[in-house]
């Protein structure tokens, strides 16, 4: 895997932009962000996403049928539930997910 890229979803324009910018401050991590809940399904199933990355202000239900649509399609696509805590919160639920990454 040369590049790791993610899909972040989420309500809050501000939050996703900070959160590309996190994400993008890693070498080899390029991020894409959505707020547009039916268009995610699109760019999931039609684009080269590893990890999608779940932020703020999401119905429940999204959330869950999101996690379910991600685990039903023939490539393997990680889920995280991201609500905040920090780059290095972020860097720890990635490396879990990707352990062959760590510096």
């Amino acid at each position: 895997m040369n590049t790791l890229q993610f899909l972040v979803i989420g309500k809050n324009q501000e939050i996703l932009d900070t959160l590309k910018r996190v994400i993008e401050n890693n070498e080899g991590w390029k991020a894409s962000v959505q707020t547009d809940e039916k268009e995610c399904y699109n760019l999931i199933r039609n684009t080269d996403i590893d990890l999608v990355l779940l932020s703020s202000g999401l119905e429940e239900q999204f959330e869950k049928d999101i996690k379910s649509f991600c685990e039903n399609l023939d490539k393997k696509i990680h889920v995280i539930d991201h609500y905040g805590g920090g780059s290095g919160l972020l860097k720890n639920e990635v490396y879990t997910l990707f352990p062959n990454l760590q510096p």
